[in-house]
């Protein structure tokens, strides 16, 4: 199929045609075909031609439009900027850059800003339109000024008390309703105000400003202290210790979108920490202790850590219909390390790494036999540390209990050891 370049991207506000160029007036009016919302097409009903309303599958909709440029005009009308979070990368990924011509409006991101008389080069923009709002509380952790898409689901009265019960309210809100529009208004709110706010309309943007002066982006590595959770008693000696976390974590080659498994998460040490360095991802925590289970959970709320799925029950029988992995930590296995390691191998991502932290004779006998029946040959550390500890005047070294540490990364080919 060869397309004329007859396809043009026309960004419009909720003022609809009154702040439209001429050169986007000029597309409406010599296109055959006007593809856009029903919000949209009735900002021009003196159009005569082909009406097509995007609802539903996209794609459809996209293929008709590819039909229809080959004999006529076709002018698809979008919300601002339909490369910002719109309908443009789906228009030019389907039908080629070089037949779309895209006259953008700003985008309503740019009229909050502005409404509010704040700079917004450094903000960070998030869309939970139409999208899961998990990982939310986790992409604030490094940002000082956020701009947010909304629904009705993802509404920003339901974001702050989100907010709230995490403990996450040293912020100013703005709520920005039908920019550019008749109705428009803009209204600041403090987090704990917002949260119980019902009259706020489906149409809007969430600006959320950091308020403590004193705030300082968090460590690249959060590398917290295992007094910083709370821990099972009289198990405390089993939550996994700082400098254990750190190399384990390093050796899990995490990176901001990773899919994370913690088997044997215990009281959520490993897991947190993998969240924090995985915003855009998710960390699955595997624990089968019903106790174990429910500190997780407090230490989740307590961090403000939302991009974390607790799965109550043993592995390897837990692990079934779970995201496959880029990156495994075995911190428990309750006797079945054999079972599990033969699990993680077969469904982690090739180029994935699995991580193994043992510390009885036979844990470490059956981890290093499995890898090797496997065609594995692991990286093996011996971690013994000692922390400096004050005894009268005097500071002694008492060291924790050795652990080792076992990494492999999965082939990217069958049969090719790491």
């Amino acid at each position: 199929m060869s397309l004329r370049r007859t396809i043009t991207l026309v960004g419009i506000g909720d003022d609809g045609c009154a702040s439209l160029t001429s050169r986007a007036v000029n597309a409406v009016m010599k296109a055959g075909v006007l593809v856009g919302g029903d919000r949209h097409l009735e900002f021009f009903p003196q159009f005569q031609g082909e009406r097509i309303v995007l609802k539903g599958g996209v794609s459809s909709v996209l293929d008709r439009v590819a039909e229809l440029a080959e004999e006529r005009n076709v002018c698809v009308v979008a919300s601002g900027d339909p490369l910002f979070f719109g309908i443009g990368s789906l228009v030019i990924a389907r039908l080629g850059a070089e037949h779309v011509e895209v006259l953008p409006q700003p985008s309503s991101m740019q009229w909050a800003f502005a409404r509010a008389g704040l700079k917004w080069d450094d903000a960070a923009c998030v869309s939970l339109h139409g999208r899961s709002s998990e990982g939310f509380l986790t992409k604030l952790k490094g940002q000082t000024k956020v701009a947010i898409f909304t629904d009705d689901k993802n509404s920003p009265s339901v974001l702050a008390q989100r907010m709230v019960e995490h403990g996450e309210t040293a912020w100013e809100a703005w709520v920005c309703e039908n920019l550019g529009g008749p109705d428009e208004r803009v209204r600041r709110f403090d987090v704990k105000d917002l949260a119980p706010c019902q009259d706020i309309g489906p149409l809007n943007v969430l600006l959320l400003v950091r308020s403590d002066p004193s705030w300082r982006m968090p460590y690249t590595i959060p590398f917290l202290h295992e007094d910083q959770f709370a821990k099972r008693i009289p198990k405390k000696g089993l939550i996994t210790k700082r400098e254990v976390r750190l190399l384990s974590l390093a050796a899990m080659g995490i990176r901001p979108d990773s899919v994370v498994w913690d088997i044997g998460a215990g009281s959520g040490s490993v897991s947190i920490e993998a969240a924090l360095l995985a915003p855009k991802g998710v960390v699955y925590a595997i624990e089968v202790d019903p106790e174990g289970v429910q500190i997780c959970r407090e230490n989740l709320l307590a961090h403000a850590v939302d991009n974390v799925r607790i799965i109550a029950g043993r592995a390897p029988e837990a692990l079934t219909g779970l995201e496959a992995p880029d990156a495994v930590f075995i911190g428990g296995s309750k006797g079945s390390m054999e079972e599990i390691i033969g699990v993680v191998m077969e469904r982690l991502q090739p180029g994935g790494r699995l991580v193994v932290n043992a510390i009885t004779l036979e844990n470490v006998a059956e981890t290093y036999q499995t890898f090797r029946k496997r065609g594995l040959v692991p990286d093996v550390t011996l971690l013994q540390i000692s922390r400096a500890e004050p005894l009268a005047h005097y500071l002694r070294y008492e060291s924790l209990n050795p652990i080792q540490m076992f990494a492999v990364e999965k082939p990217s080919q069958a049969g090719v050891a790491s």
